[in-house]
């Protein structure tokens, strides 16, 4: 008996139907790239789909690389793609590359052309274009489509043989010149390309197009549902004019869904790769980038980017998601995982006057109070500290709850201090502050229940460690009326680097790519240490603005 299964979306629909109808046994997918770049956050997408109907139905996942253009394709993004889809959690069942099946997509072509549904056609690409009419208007037949068959064969083979240039011949399917479908108008499927390929070298020197290799790899791997974006469902039906008529059974079936639209981000590979060549970024795993391993640099967590993906859901007609619903995801996962710390970003020197030079008052900080097996770890208070810049005014705006003259504020994990005295320098800015703590303030004390309106951070001068903090903003700023061009709209902020903050010194022993929370700052992570400075990346800021409906 069938095992039954709730379907939460269209596609889960139609899997559980052919399931529930015997139509299918076992559930087959893929997730087909092709090599050309680096995946990013929209394939995340795809990856979740294809890999979740996997997982979902105890069906096959297989990897399958659409290495049919050589001109683009190149073994670095190969390696790229699968460690990030390892680095998501996902597992494939077969790595398969569409050249596997070149001789079998050649063979497919043959045939088309003895049914004389293919021929060889010596139109130029303008002269095809042009040919090919418009959604009001009729294409216009090749003077090559009733060329006879056994012709068309032998100049097809010679084109295999290289005996004309790239160019000079192409193999178009015989189809329909007429259609309302302007993929139908006798589209091209193989073109002569002299081009050094990655795994089959100089072996090829004519290669297939997309629209005939694709349908042929799903037949040939028993693809039961061929999944992919909204801008192939018009390539639908050349796709099943292909399964048909190169006579594949099984036949797979293709399905459309919504791709991902994020806000001021763009997932144009040909884009994100010009924002390489010119260096604007430092590659593609530059932090900025809305690449996998972009994000991987920057320190999302993975479960967050799947967490997004479920949350988006699965949908027929494209919409654009707000960059905080990512935010809020990632933003959620590290609230619960990331460990906390105290930075100073403005450092403010603080000489706490009733603790002798030498002198340590040591107190314990959970690292992370939303995980109950947390360590701990010390917090010194020596006789001199730091305190941002921000957390103390002479003459402090309304409602201002931090240090001020004669005032007093709470340690964050020490005890409460009370201001003094303030040295300033040339021009009236403060520089030095002098306080005192209040004995038996902290936590536990005997005075601990003293009232102060705030509590702020800090770190001891002589035991913290030098930061510099990498703060990076979208890659875009928001889109403007008129404004079409992406390269218009680049944020010349993208990046924004603090010098001289001032951290706790237990992180310096975390390794490197851990996350923390730096407290009422941001999530940031730990990117190495140059110089003896420790740099961090930040992740995400602890502000919320995400509105979870």
């Amino acid at each position: 008996m069938t095992k039954k299964y709730e379907a939460n979306n269209f596609i889960e629909e139609i899997i559980v139907n052919d399931l529930e109808t015997g139509k299918h046994d076992s559930i087959a997918t893929r997730f087909p790239p092709e090599p050309n770049g680096y995946l990013h956050i929209g394939h995340a997408k795809s990856l979740s789909i294809n890999f979740g109907i996997k997982e979902k139905f105890n069906g096959t996942c297989y990897l399958r690389f659409d290495d049919t253009n050589p001109t683009k394709e190149e073994q670095e993004y190969v390696d790229s793609i699968k460690e990030d889809i390892k680095w998501l959690g996902y597992v494939w069942d077969k790595e398969l590359y569409a050249s596997d099946y070149f001789e079998t997509m050649y063979e497919c072509a043959v045939l088309l052309i003895k049914k004389g549904l293919a021929y060889v056609c010596e139109l130029t690409a303008e002269e095809i274009s042009a040919t090919r009419g418009d959604l009001v208007t009729p294409g216009k037949e090749s003077p090559y489509r009733n060329r006879p068959i056994e012709e068309s064969l032998k100049l097809f083979a010679e084109m295999r043989a290289g005996k004309f240039a790239d160019g000079e011949k192409v193999l178009r399917a015989k189809i329909d010149m007429a259609s309302p479908n302007m993929n139908m108008r006798d589209p091209v499927l193989y073109r002569i390309l002299f081009a050094h390929h990655h795994r089959t070298g100089d072996d090829w020197c004519i290669y297939p197009m997309y629209d005939f290799a694709h349908p042929i790899e799903d037949a040939i791997e028993k693809i039961t549902h061929s999944i992919c974006t909204l801008e192939f469902e018009d390539h639908r039906p050349l796709y099943d004019w292909v399964v048909d008529n190169c006579e594949f059974d099984p036949k797979p079936r293709q399905i459309e869904f919504a791709r991902l639209a994020i806000q001021n981000t763009v997932m144009s590979k040909r884009f994100l790769k010009s924002l390489v060549d010119i260096g604007y970024v430092t590659g593609w795993s530059d932090p900025r980038m809305p690449t996998l391993s972009g994000m991987r640099e920057r320190g999302y967590p993975p479960e967050a980017i799947k967490d997004f993906c479920s949350r988006v859901g699965v949908a027929k007609a494209n919409s654009e998601v707000e960059q905080q619903l990512l935010d809020f995801c990632i933003r959620e996962n590290l609230n619960k995982n990331a460990d906390r710390a105290m930075v100073v970003e403005q450092p403010l020197r603080v000489i706490i006057d009733n603790i002798k030079e030498g002198d340590e008052l040591v107190f314990s900080s959970i690292n992370n109070p939303n995980n109950e097996s947390s360590a701990s770890h010390n917090v010194i208070m020596t006789r001199e500290i730091f305190i941002e810049k921000t957390d103390f005014e002479l003459v402090p705006p309304p409602k201002y709850h931090r240090l001020v003259p004669g005032g007093k504020v709470r340690l964050k994990s020490g005890l409460i201090i009370q201001h003094k005295s303030t040295e300033l320098d040339e021009n009236g800015v403060p520089v030095t502050l002098h306080c005192e703590y209040l004995e038996g303030t902290e936590s536990g004390g005997p005075n601990s229940g003293m009232k102060v309106k705030g509590t702020i951070q800090w770190v001891s001068s002589s035991h913290a460690v030098e930061c510099e903090l990498y703060n990076y903003e979208s890659l875009l700023v928001d889109a403007k009326d008129g404004v079409t061009d992406f390269r218009e709209r680049l944020n010349p902020n993208s990046l924004n680097i603090i010098k001289g903050a001032k951290a706790e010194e237990f992180i310096a022993e975390g390794e490197i790519g851990k996350v923390y929370q730096f407290m009422r700052s941001a999530y940031y992570k730990k990117a190495g240490t140059f110089d003896g400075i420790v740099r961090f990346y930040r992740v995400v800021e602890l502000r919320d603005t995400y509105n979870k409906k």
